[in-house]
């Protein structure tokens, strides 16, 4: 297969269907996704397993309220090299760092855009201490005043 083709996600609307429920509701009862695929149970339950097999679905998780568990401050940090020439490792560097919850390569003047998430400013001031330690590198943050929505579901296309 060429480098620049692409296996479908999906062999048919079924498996579409099927992912956008999980999407949605990823407790969703085998029941209820045969329901939104038009299959049986078992066809359903295949499925879903080859599905993940295939990595299209990676994994299920329970959304945590922030808030909730003590970490109300979020913020935006983006990262740039010290130096251009060093090598290209930082997400490797800065991936023990448990309050960094995304990490993402970005087209601009910063080499990568993180997601964070602290209980206080002082907690954010240690952080990107720690970040510009491990990694070599300098920082620009923007702290969250309010999240209007986040973790939208991914929908097939």
């Amino acid at each position: 297969m060429a480098s620049d083709e692409t296996i479908p996600a999906f062999s048919d609307a079924a498996d579409a269907a099927i992912v956008a429920e999980l999407a949605v509701n990823a407790r969703a009862t085998l029941a209820e996704l045969a329901a939104a695929a038009g299959l049986s149970v078992s066809a359903t339950q295949a499925r879903v397993r080859r599905l993940e097999t295939r990595g299209v679905i990676r994994g299920y998780r329970a959304v945590i309220e922030p808030e909730a568990v003590g970490k109300p401050l979020a913020a935006f940090v983006e990262i740039t090299p010290l130096d251009p020439g060093q090598p290209d490792n930082a997400p490797e560097l800065i991936a023990h760092l448990d309050e960094i919850e995304a990490c993402h390569s970005i087209a601009g003047d910063a080499a990568y855009m993180l997601f964070v998430r602290v209980a206080t400013p002082r907690d954010l001031e240690r952080l990107i201490r720690d970040i510009r330690s491990a990694a070599a590198v300098n920082t620009r943050t923007t702290v969250v005043l309010q999240t209007f929505f986040e973790n939208r579901p991914v929908r097939p296309a």
